[in-house]
């Protein structure tokens, strides 16, 4: 359980634990549904992104406070630390490929898809896209399966065209970027995840960084969409929207979880930003 009430997992239900260097895992959904039992509960991974190819069934597959209803073919790519769950019906299966954040980070110059934001693509089944990522998906399972030599070099080569897919799937979340550019918000993301309760101020980031206030702020703009200030308040509200969402914390108690001392600001703080107090919010959420 992390600090926040939203469990973390190694791969659903089992706890977390260190990864090597390089760390990929494939299983199906159906391998863990006797723990399951179609309904997975909003969860994160700290250390690593999965991919979630959606083979055969349907059911709703959330993703923070968003959710999709879905029928097979239906793919997703979730970053570390993003909450997550989904509940299926009867013999809905998928192939999940959870893949270590240090292994994300060496693919992201060789893939179309951005690595820093989840995406959800489904729809169109006959899209000659599908089919290409039907058949990566089954030879990244069939290679991990038989654990031959060299499957070490081969399984991040396809991972990598099977998240190029995935933004086919879904161009409207691609936002090229030099890979300087992504590996610089990759590592502001990672250091905000970790600090931003402790109201770090930019110039912190920057050094912690090694970089510049022009590069990072030009880093943050180009691939994550705003500044860095921007996404400091954005994982801000994004963290309280989970624990408004997935815990029944008082909003007093979430205010100073967050890393603000008075619950007053923070109320105009999310109000500010999604139209409504905090607690409407979360019982509109909880309602709907």
């Amino acid at each position: 359980m992390s600090e926040t009430g939203i469990p973390d997992f190694f791969v659903y239900g089992e706890p977390v634990r260190p990864l090597d260097v390089g760390f990929l895992h494939v299983e199906t959904v159906l391998a863990r549904s006797n723990i399951h039992l179609g309904q997975v509960a909003a969860h994160k991974h700290p250390q690593m992104g999965q991919i979630t190819y959606w083979t055969s069934g349907s059911g709703t597959y959330r993703i923070e406070d968003r959710a999709w209803d879905f029928s097979a073919p239906a793919v997703s790519f979730v970053p570390s630390t993003i909450v997550h769950g989904f509940s299926i019906g009867p013999g809905t299966d998928a192939i999940v490929v959870s893949v270590a954040d240090d292994a994300l980070a060496a693919l992201a110059g060789h893939s179309l898809l951005p690595l820093d934001r989840p995406v959800f693509a489904d729809g169109l089944p006959r899209h000659a896209a599908w089919k290409k990522l039907a058949t990566v998906l089954e030879m990244i399972a069939a290679e991990y399966a038989e654990a031959q030599a060299g499957n070490d070099k081969i399984l991040p080569s396809l991972i990598a065209v099977a998240l190029s897919h995935i933004a086919r799937l879904a161009p409207a979340t691609v936002a090229a970027a030099p890979s300087s550019d992504a590996s610089l918000a990759m590592g502001l993301r990672r250091l905000v995840d970790a600090h931003f309760r402790d109201n770090w101020p930019v110039d912190r980031y920057v050094a912690t960084l090694a970089t510049t206030p022009h590069l990072l702020d030009k880093a943050a703009h180009a691939v994550l969409g705003s500044g860095v200030k921007r996404v400091v308040s954005e994982r801000r509200l994004l963290e309280a929207k989970r624990l408004l969402l997935f815990t029944v914390r008082t909003v007093e108690d979430i205010a100073y979880e967050i890393g603000l001392d008075d619950p007053a600001y923070f109320s105009r703080f999310f109000r500010e930003r999604i139209g409504e107090a905090p607690a409407a919010w979360r019982r509109k959420q909880l309602q709907g």
